[in-house]
């Protein structure tokens, strides 16, 4: 074994090791504890999208502005980015499994105490510290998944994503459901809460160490990473970051107002808009075939056309002024590309630029650098709105963003990915 090869062993923590030899896992149990991972990432994109669709009633209950509901909408994603680095730090040398339920309980809790707000001040704190669970949670899952399916890493990312997307799909659907039932927006937060604390519960006796704790070591052991640079921060791993940074602003910024967008300048109602927001998730289940796409294809030219296919359709959403029908599609195209292509691809292409024992390194990277900036992708599309218009603005931030974005994966080099056949 060459030297490269032992030093990156060495990087991982002992007990880990000791862990995943002494704790063999069933097929059966794989099945449950990935079933039960992706379920609490689907009720995580529940947490955050049940928001935009109600947005336009809380801004109503609390007076807030355009630009103070466009923060909020996107705001928890500063939670995530502050989140990821120690998370990925936190991965590297403790249990998964351990920060993974931590982090489930922690935006169950933030997403349960959005209703009690008195105002725009303890609501921002209550998304930011929702946020924060959220991207402990992402980091955690996608570096135990990565390391434990570390040979068909985009497609398991895909299912995740898919898992995601049925979140995406219902979230709005069941909120504004359940606001018209009740006549109250609070009650989705405090039923999406919920089933985060019984999904944690359920995963302290379900999902398995053998699946959570999986060492890089039988990886390394059978390869060597001399040509892979020796740091988790490279060129590929930057300028997968800086569009991951850019990626983030455009399709969060999206997210975030497209029902206000609906509501405010189509006059659409509460529920068409709500249908289109599913279709988003409806598109993004998708993400299992383009996961599968990343494992086989060139995952930079990939993310290169899903970028430019997600700027075209930027420009006919807001230039069409298209009817629900058609809206819908647009919408499920963006989920599509936005969700099922680019997320998942973009964060196995991020594990794939270092070598295997800096993958929890690399899944903390992904979640600063995407959610970091989309924090404030909300309040600088309503800015942009403010000054502009919806089409302007639109075109500016979802349009025109994601062209900057390729220019970024230019300077990729998959040669340097630890899957690259040599």
């Amino acid at each position: 074994m060459t030297h490269a090869a032992q030093v990156d062993t060495s990087a991982v923590p002992a007990s880990e090791t000791q862990e995943s030899s002494r704790a063999p896992i069933s097929r059966t149990m794989i099945g449950v504890g990935f079933l039960l991972v992706t379920l609490s990432y689907m009720v995580n994109a529940m947490d955050r999208q049940v928001f935009p669709p109600l947005l336009p009633n809380i801004r109503a209950e609390y007076g807030f502005s355009l630009e103070q509901g466009g923060l909020l909408a996107t705001n928890f994603t500063l939670g995530m980015a502050l989140a990821g680095l120690p998370a990925g730090y936190l991965l590297d040398r403790f249990r998964r499994k351990t920060v993974l339920l931590v982090s489930i309980v922690i935006y169950s809790l933030g997403t349960m105490a959005t209703p009690l707000a008195t105002g725009f001040a303890d609501m921002t704190l209550y998304r930011v510290v929702s946020g924060f669970g959220e991207g402990m949670q992402s980091a955690a899952i996608f570096a135990a998944i990565g390391a434990f399916f570390a040979h068909r890493r985009g497609l398991a990312f895909g299912v995740i994503g898919m898992g995601y997307s049925v979140g995406v799909f219902i979230a709005p659907l069941i909120g504004v459901r359940l606001m018209s039932m009740h006549g109250t927006w609070h009650s989705p937060f405090y039923l999406f809460g919920t089933a985060g604390l019984l999904i944690a519960a359920a995963s302290l006796f379900l999902v398995k160490s053998g699946l959570t704790e999986h060492s890089a070591e039988k990886v390394v052991s059978t390869r060597t990473f001399e040509y892979m640079p020796a740091s988790a921060y490279n060129r590929n791993t930057v300028a997968l970051a800086v569009h991951s940074v850019i990626s983030g602003v455009a399709i969060y910024g999206f997210l975030g107002l497209y029902p206000t967008f609906l509501i405010t300048s189509l006059h659409y109602s509460s529920g068409q808009a709500a249908l289109a927001m599913s279709f988003l998730g409806f598109g993004g289940m998708t993400a299992v075939f383009g996961g599968w796409l990343g494992d086989r294809f060139n995952q930079r030219n990939l993310l290169i056309l899903s970028l430019l296919a997600v700027s075209a359709i930027g420009a006919c959403i807001y230039e069409s002024h298209a009817g629900v029908g058609l809206q819908c599609v647009f919408a499920f195209l963006m989920g599509a590309f936005g969700l099922g292509f680019i997320y998942p691809n973009t964060n196995s292409a991020i594990q794939r630029a270092v070598r295997p024992a800096q993958i929890g390194r690399a899944s903390g990277l992904f979640v600063t650098s995407y959610y970091g900036p989309a924090a404030f992708s909300g309040l600088l599309f309503a800015a942009l709105v403010d000054s502009f218009g919806w089409d302007r603005a639109g075109l500016l931030q979802v349009t025109v963003l994601p062209m900057v974005a390729v220019v970024s994966l230019t300077f990729v080099r998959t040669s340097q990915f630890n899957n690259a056949v040599r």
